[in-house]
């Protein structure tokens, strides 16, 4: 009997998943694992932690849909917690697994796992075998190798425009056989160490994980407000749900596939019509997969102060009363305060307000731009590794910036996004 474990990470979804599609196909019998990180709970080099309670509480939301989604095909969920190198390799050698499939990675810490647990899984006779899962466009369609890629998004995306074409999805399998896998179990934020989160009324939406949300708020998006028609006028909106798409946060766990959105959005425009709007959201979409093909190219330069520039750069220093103060929201800037208290007290923040954050952090402050990329990576419900970080080098002038850095008018930029003071008012009440 081929036996298989599917290993689910940022994949966290039942449709267009090609590892467990190719595992179906060539399995007798699988075993669906997801392993909670300990590594999630260690404070990074920077002095946060690698998740907050709202991270947290969007995961164990969207591990439990998953579960719920798998028993429904006869299957579940088996939760592990611990270092995943360690912990799914002896469950592969306890049921005589035969191979491992998984999301592919990209990126310097989670490709060191995949490295270690490959190598565990061979004293046991067991393979990896890994799948591109996360982006619009595959890997191996675009129309230079990842070494080639420009370090120019504009140059990028003329090119992919042009020549590559974006790959169907994978259908949700109709059933899956697997050995009796007990009730889910999941821990609670407290017994991970964490406070409840309280929701606060401010907030733009009520994030709730998992693919049953997410394929909610696209068909809501899509379908019941037809929102994606303006959305190109209203993604720099600041307060309420209407002003993007907020898919952010199910695509940053897999809970929604880029093609699974792209897919709905061709079928809108056949109904609807095409518009800039429509366009714009695969925009950034491509935008989503440029960082990830970034990551590929340049492994872990994106992690060092200097990025992926070769010239010489001002070395930030690190001001631990300045930096708390801009995590507090308060530095007196109204603007940049109003948004970092909606981070955190949310979990979440516009994409105007993050660049905006971010130029003040980088300029104004002067402090290591790693720093509040480390920030990010504990705070936001929606975040992923490639966009947070490849956004904040593109901001500090060490990434994919043509033009270098560019510094934010705060003064203008409060002017023209929150010209009544509406956003302010709502963050920096009393």
């Amino acid at each position: 009997m081929k036996k298989s474990i599917v290993w689910f990470k940022t994949d966290l979804r039942l449709h267009d998943n090609q590892a467990l599609v190719e595992a179906i196909a060539h399995s007798d019998e699988i075993i669906p694992v997801y392993c909670l990180e300990d590594a999630l709970f260690q404070p990074s080099a920077y002095g946060f932690q690698k998740i907050s309670a709202f991270r947290l509480k969007f995961l164990l939301e969207s591990v439990k849909d998953l579960d719920q989604g798998l028993r429904v095909l006869g299957s579940g969920l088996l939760f592990l917690k611990g270092n995943p190198v360690v912990e799914i390799a002896k469950l592969a050698a306890e049921r005589s697994v035969q191979k491992v499939y998984a999301k592919k990675e990209v990126t310097f810490e989670e490709k060191e796992v995949e490295a270690e647990l490959e190598k565990a899984l061979w004293k046991t006779k067991c393979t990896l075998e890994t799948f591109s899962t996360s982006t619009l466009y595959h890997a191996e369609d675009l129309p230079f190798s990842i070494k080639d890629i420009p370090d120019v998004f504009t140059n990028f995306r003329k090119k992919v425009e042009k020549e590559a074409q974006v790959r169907p999805v994978f259908e949700k399998p109709l059933a899956i056989h697997s050995p009796t896998i007990p009730a889910l179990v999941l821990p609670t934020l407290e017994a991970l160490g964490m406070q409840n989160v309280i929701s606060d009324e401010r907030a733009v939406l009520q994030f709730i994980g998992g693919e049953t949300a997410g394929l909610k708020r696209l068909h809501y998006y899509f379908s019941e407000s037809k929102l994606v028609s303006t959305y190109k006028d209203q993604r720099n909106g600041m307060i309420g749900s209407a002003y993007s798409s907020k898919f952010s946060a199910w695509l940053a766990l897999g809970c929604l596939s880029p093609r699974e959105i792209y897919a709905e959005l061709k079928k809108y425009e056949q109904q609807f019509g095409s518009n800039e709007s429509t366009y714009w959201l695969i925009f950034e979409l491509l935008w989503r997969d440029y960082f990830r093909f970034m990551m590929k190219k340049h492994r872990n330069q994106f992690f060092q102060q200097k990025g992926i520039k070769e010239t010489e750069v001002i070395q930030n220093e690190h001001d631990e009363e300045s930096l708390q103060r801009w995590v507090s929201g308060e530095t007196g800037i109204d603007f940049v305060d109003a948004n970092m208290r909606e981070l955190k007290y949310t979990g979440f923040m516009s994409n105007r307000g993050r660049q905006v954050v971010a130029s003040y952090f980088c300029n104004e402050l002067k402090l290591d731009w790693r720093y509040g990329a480390a920030y990010f990576e504990q705070q936001l419900i929606d975040y992923d590794v490639c966009s947070n970080w490849g956004n904040w080098a593109y901001l500090a002038g060490v990434g994919n910036d043509p033009r270098g850095k560019r510094v934010f008018d705060i003064e203008k930029q409060a002017k023209t996004y929150d010209p009544k003071g509406e956003f302010v008012a709502l963050w920096l009440q009393k």
